[in-house]
């Protein structure tokens, strides 16, 4: 198994809920279908939506190397926004989403700024290599769905009722911002940073704080100055990412006083 799928089965394993955290107000394009919640019935169709997208992402790289004066790179986001694929990995696995989008975008830009066919050519292949882990993810997924032991893709999100389920939806929102600065959603990416700071993270700063104030502190910057400057500065999803993924350890640290917190009131009672 590839280290991204033993990733994926990670965090179906520790995050059985988080799938039905997904709903329409965060979603790139509009309702998902039902196949979401069938995944193993669809992953033929995925699997040729694969193979059309790789043909249709190398007709454009083709067209751009022939010097076809009509080529609109445009066609990129167009050909990924036609399939259900899209929604089946965007609602599974949002890290190797936001990969996917990262590669259309830097074959896209490289066509542009007029690169050399070659750097357009190792874009496409980066690309290529998200689509195809992605369908991997969600084949792992399918099993687990299966299975019984993730819930369902909802249009309405469940409010998390725990300190750990809160940092868990944090971590989950955090990874969409990732996405939506990977789509050049760079507003939609800034409002999700600080509606997660309000409505999640200062719902568990009081039982932080007296356990860690100096984390508490160091998040309040992440949310309100670190990772909003990382989406303005406009220096690339790789530089996001890495704030996100600096913010997660924190968070991992975040749960695990939580997690002790709510062990001591329940010893307590």
């Amino acid at each position: 198994m590839t280290t991204t799928l033993k990733k994926m089965g990670a965090w179906v394993a520790a995050s059985a809920m988080t799938f039905s955290l997904a709903s329409t107000a965060v979603l790139a394009n509009g309702a998902i279908g039902d196949h979401v919640n069938n995944l193993h019935a669809h992953i033929g169709e995925y699997t040729e939506e694969v193979h059309w997208l790789e043909s249709k992402f190398g007709s454009v790289v083709d067209a751009y190397e022939a010097k076809d004066k009509s080529l609109k790179t445009d066609a990129l986001i167009e050909f990924w926004e036609e399939v259900d694929f899209h929604s089946a990995i965007e609602t599974q696995y949002v890290p190797i989403y936001a990969t996917i989008w990262q590669g259309i975008y830097g074959v896209k830009v490289a066509i542009d700024e007029g690169k050399p066919v070659a750097v357009v050519r190792a874009e496409q292949e980066k690309l290529n290599h998200a689509l195809w882990q992605a369908l991997g993810a969600v084949k792992l997924a399918s099993q687990y769905q299966k299975k019984g032991l993730v819930a369902k893709v909802t249009t309405t999100e469940k409010e998390p009722t725990t300190g750990p389920e809160v940092i868990d939806d944090i971590k989950t929102r955090l990874d969409r911002v990732v996405a939506k600065s990977a789509e050049q959603l760079h507003e939609v990416a800034t409002t999700l940073v600080h509606d997660t700071y309000l409505q999640r993270f200062e719902g568990v700063e009081g039982d932080l704080i007296a356990q860690d104030a100096a984390l508490v502190e160091d998040l309040e910057k992440d949310f309100n100055v670190t990772l909003p400057q990382a989406i303005a500065s406009d220096k690339g999803v790789d530089n996001v990412r890495k704030v996100v993924e600096a913010m997660q350890a924190k968070l991992d640290r975040a749960r695990t006083l939580l997690v002790e917190a709510e062990k001591g009131r329940k010893d307590v009672f």
